[in-house]
């Protein structure tokens, strides 16, 4: 069975930490260029008919793609549980991963078909985080118990220095303006690139695909695998088994069931807010491709720094604390995040049109997200290995990304809807704010997991 290293047990050694660590740095740019500073914004803004439709359907593609590994996620972990290793499973989402980003190029402005652009883009998605559920399941067999907090903030911080050096090449040398047809630099895109069609934004999801499989191999090549349990012959009835003693098991340890409900809505909601900044930036505050980018570099730079002293904080106080201290951060940023539009701040006081106010507000938040949020996921990451049962390691992710997806259509959905019925894209973000305050009102009733020697 996998079991979190004890007293006496061979821990394996900084190569194959750092081989796992590059996970977060290889599949950081499907969340930082594809799922929200580059192409989404480029999505709802070019390639939909109008924002607001852009907005919609995005919500409605990312609900749906949220809801499929809602509902798959547990049991490929329960059935990896069985069988014992988990490479090849995360070798075989990479690869969903990588075609799904790849296609991203055929989403032409004014697409006809804008649904094939959503497709590709929800197969992506599966496939980073299933690749998650797998790679994650390992960070437990890499370092004592006392240090495990530690090298997941380390990770996530990892991951934001590759998102912010991923970003910062497409805005430099990529991604064009719509207005001027020029990077960040001034300069056309790079390999004659076409302004006009977009191909320089359009790249980054080649662009993306290529970095995972840069990065990605030191995953495979440097850290141990678990050992086969067992033959596939009835693997997935064994490891449903498991998933049922996991999921009945919850009832038995105190704040478990509290923290995975809790978990289910403020990471559906941060998750909401990545997604829908940079189309809310573009929609509302009339920002193009190259603001956003550069808002999603002080987004990134901050999260970088802040997961790093995380990973400190959580090795001093403990996840639990550290949870609770960003989330509550989490929520003043999204109530004055949401709170700014041309001419206005805080919801209702007016400043001059031209005020730069409130694009000022909206960067300062960028920061507060990224900094509070990768510090949240990092922390929550140490409290699952904290909470999971030994030998269940796998299922106990799954579990943990089931919580996390099984609500992953709801703020994508909610925003779809608010969206539609209100026809504003401003009050359509308000849900978000409402899943943070939910998310903290059950994190409170949870207590503090049990210790591990």
């Amino acid at each position: 069975m996998s079991t979190p290293p004890v007293a006496g047990t061979v821990v394996p050694g900084a190569r194959a930490r750092f081989g796992w660590m590059m996970f977060d740095w290889a599949s950081q740019p499907c969340h930082t260029l594809l799922w929200t500073f580059i192409f989404a914004p480029y999505f709802t803004s070019s390639v939909a008919p109008d924002p607001v439709t852009g907005q919609e359907m995005w919500g409605w593609g990312t609900a749906v793609a949220g809801l499929a590994v809602a509902v798959m996620s547990p049991f490929l972990g329960a059935l990896a549980d069985a069988t014992g290793p988990r490479k090849p499973w995360a070798l075989l989402f990479s690869i969903a991963y990588v075609v799904g980003a790849a296609m991203l190029w055929t989403a032409v402005p004014g697409d006809p078909d804008p649904v094939m652009a959503l497709f590709w883009f929800g197969l992506a998605l599966l496939g980073v985080e299933f690749a998650t559920v797998f790679t994650n399941a390992m960070l437990p067999d890499l370092a004592p118990p006392d240090r495990v907090g530690r090298l997941s903030g380390s990770g996530w911080a990892l991951g934001y220095v590759g998102g912010l050096v991923s970003l910062a090449f497409t805005l430099l040398l990529l991604a064009e303006s719509a207005e001027t047809g020029l990077t960040l630099l001034g300069i056309p895109p790079l390999f004659g690139l076409d302004p006009e069609l977009r191909e320089g934004t359009r790249a980054v999801g080649p662009f993306s695909a290529l970095w995972y499989l840069v990065f990605i191999p030191p995953l495979f090549l440097w850290v141990p695998d678990a050992q086969k349990r067992g033959a596939w012959k009835g693997a997935m009835a064994r490891g449903l088994g498991q998933l049922w003693a996991s999921i009945k098991d919850v009832k038995n340890r105190d704040g478990l069931g509290w923290f995975l409900g809790a978990s289910m809505l403020y990471r559906d909601a941060l998750n909401g807010f990545y997604a829908f900044g940079g189309i809310y930036a573009a929609g509302v505050l009339g920002w193009s491709i190259t603001q956003i980018g550069v808002f999603g570099v002080v987004a990134a730079l901050l999260g970088a720094i802040g997961a790093w002293i995380g990973g400190m904080a959580d090795a001093r106080f403990g996840p639990r604390r550290v949870v609770g201290f960003t989330l509550g951060g989490l929520i003043l940023a999204a109530v004055i995040g949401v709170s700014v539009r041309p001419g206005m701040i805080l919801y209702v006081v007016e400043v001059p049109m031209d005020s730069g106010l409130p694009d000022i507000i909206f960067y300062c938040v960028g920061g507060m997200i990224g900094a509070f949020g990768g510090t949240l996921q990092a922390a929550s990451r140490t409290l699952v290995t904290r909470f999971a049962d030994e030998g269940r390691m796998t299922s106990a992710f799954g579990l943990y990304a089931l919580a996390g997806k099984a609500t992953a259509f709801l703020a994508p959905m909610l925003i779809a809807v608010a969206t539609g019925l209100t026809g504003d894209q401003q009050l359509g973000i308000l849900p978000v704010v409402g899943l943070f305050v939910l998310g903290y009102a059950l994190l409170a009733k949870a207590g503090s997991p049990p210790a591990r020697g």
